[in-house]
Order: C-alpha cells, then structure tokens, then sequence
C-alpha cells in the first residue's frame, strides 16, 4: 500500500505525534509499504510530484522532549500562518491508499481533520469526524458515557471567558468535593492538568488551564489504581496498571523513559478485568467510535471502575500504552500498525 502518516500540528502535542509518527512509518516501510509522512501543518510546499515521495526509506525520531512545542515559533518560521492545514496536504492524503493520522489533540482529533478527510472520499485510521468530536470533549463525552450507565466522577464544566469570583468557586466545590482534578475540557496528554486540594489552588488551576483553552473541567478526584484499556479490531485488549513512579501521570511522566512503571496485563483480578473490558466496549459503542481507541479509569476500593475519558488516537510512542496492550496478546507493533492501516481501507 501507499500509505500518507499525518503527524505534528498546531497542537499542544505536537512533539508526541512526531514521535508516534516516525515509529509508525517505520514499522510500515519494513512491513513492504510505501510511506509519505506530512506535517499537517507545515505541509509539501515543494513543487514536486508527490507521487515520488512515498518510500520505503524511513527514519526513527523516537524520544518526546520534556518541553512543550513553541508553536508561536513554529508559525512565524511559516510567515505567521494560522492555517491548521498547510499546503498540498490534501493532495498527498488522496495520492495514498490510505492516511494513518498519526495526529494528537487540535484539529487531529477533534473531528475537524476527519470531516474534511471525508469530503474527499479520503479513508483513513481510526474514528470518524462524530466519534471523534464527542471523544474530544470531555464534557460530551462524560455526559454520554455517564446516560449510557457508565461511571465518571462528578465534574463542573467552566467557561474561562467569564469572572471566576470567589462563590463560583464555593458553587464547583459543592459539586466536586475536594481534592479536585482540573484539566481542559478537550486537552490530551495531561498538558495543562492540575490536582488541587482547597479552593485558592482550584481558582489558580483554573487560571493556569486557561491558558491552554477557554472551557475547563474540574472533576472530583477518584482515590484508586490508575488503569487503561484499549479498544482494538472488535475487543477490549488487556487493561494496563499505571504507576508513576512520583507526582501524578502528567506529561513528563507519560513520555519520559522510566518514569512510570506499567504492568500489562493489570493484576486487578478477573472480575475487575471483566467491568473493564465490559465498560470499554460500552463506551466505545457510546461515543460512536471506529477502529480502536483507549479509555482511562480509576478502578476505586470496592471495585467500580471510573471511566475519565476516551482518546481516539492514542500514542504510539515508545512508552505508549497500546502497544503495550496488543503486545499482550501477541500482536508486535509493525503488526499493530499494518492492522490499524488495513481496518482504515475497510471502513
């Protein structure tokens, strides 16, 4: 196959999808296929047939930095554009078999990307523009998940743009309780999450997310074992433990080696296990998803599993979770990679 990998972005995790991306167009060339990657953001802008492009020469570019991207930079190295879509994208997604999006948060996985994907008739990894908008934000997505019967902890959805005076404050935490998660409302990667534990470090929080977006969800903080079960080809794939090794699963934690110890399958228990392979698919159904995706959960003292979120595309870095997942059950990641490219041609 000829297959376009989309990587990088005007997101906040733009560093992670660089990394996921060389790895997956690697694994792609040595599996035989002819492999073009494209920022989405920076685009081809060489006059050259994009025909000749694809190839099965590949390098791996495989660490995450510990810094967030400087995308002001980023856009005055491109004459201050603002367009998420750079040039001649489009035309290399159509000249491919199909497009691995290999995308992290903004346009790659808020549905944007995908709708636009669609007007060309252009098949591609994972789920469609729906699934993936009401993934992406966390509000959407809980309230769905949680009229399905599935358990998310109680949360507050706020609006940045809006004073946040001091009985605003008092108002969430009469919903939440404290401590208290705040994250923004359609972020990834824990970029711009905080655990806060009175209400000066929830207005802080608050401030500080807002930084990274206008909507914020401050969400009551389930006491639990951090888990995450993949959804992959029809099934739930055995659920991850995660435990960092210090502070909380943040970004650094997330993507720099050795930092969090990860335990597949998770010694939960076989009943644990089943609620949450039973609560994956469920979810997975819920939010009209496509492909594979991931859901996180906090699995508590008596055995409830709280589902936080679903992530659409999940990484494919080194120290990512899926992999990990279908490793388990004896799927390697060039063949992991291949599958999800393959299920994208059958949609």
């Amino acid at each position: 196959m000829k297959i376009t990998v989309l990587m990088g972005g005007l997101s906040s995790e733009r560093n992670v999808s660089l990394s996921s991306a060389s790895l997956i167009a690697a694994a792609l060339a040595q599996r035989g296929h002819e492999v073009l990657t494209v920022d989405v953001y920076e685009g081809i802008e060489k006059d050259v047939d994009i025909n000749t492009l694809f190839t099965r020469e590949q390098k791996t570019e495989v660490s995450v930095p510990r810094g967030l991207p400087d995308l002001d930079a980023l856009k005055l190295a491109h004459g201050g554009r603002e367009d998420a879509v750079g040039p001649r994208v489009i035309e290399a997604c159509r000249a491919a078999d199909c497009v691995f999006l290999a995308l992290h948060g903004g346009v790659g996985e808020n549905g944007q990307l995908q709708a636009m994907l669609d007007s060309y008739n252009i098949k591609y990894t994972g789920s469609g523009y729906i699934g993936s908008m009401l993934a992406m934000d966390k509000d959407i997505a809980k309230r769905m998940l949680r009229a399905e019967g599935i358990l998310t902890p109680d949360w507050v959805r706020v609006d940045t743009s809006a004073p946040c005076e001091s009985y605003e404050i008092e108002k969430i935490v009469s919903a939440t309780g404290l401590p208290a998660v705040v994250k923004p409302c359609s972020g990834g990667s824990s970029v711009g999450v905080y655990i806060v534990n009175n209400a000066a470090e929830l207005a802080s929080a608050i401030r500080s997310a807002s930084e990274q977006e206008r909507y914020i969800l401050v969400e009551r903080k389930i006491d639990g074992r951090e888990l995450t079960c993949a959804y992959f080809d029809g099934r739930a794939l055995p659920p991850v433990e995660i435990i960092p090794k210090s502070g909380f699963y943040d970004y650094l934690n997330k993507y720099q080696a050795n930092a969090t110890e990860e335990i597949c399958p998770a010694p939960i228990g076989d009943a644990a296990t089943a609620t949450v392979y039973r609560t994956t698919e469920k979810g997975f159904e819920a939010l009209r998803l496509r492909g594979y995706a991931r859901f996180d959960y906090i699995l508590d003292g008596d055995g409830n599993a709280w589902c936080l979120e679903a992530n659409t595309l999940p990484g494919m870095t080194p120290t990512s979770l899926l992999p990990q997942e279908a490793a388990a059950v004896g799927i390697d990641y060039g063949e992991l990679c291949e599958k999800i490219a393959l299920m994208a041609l059958e949609s």
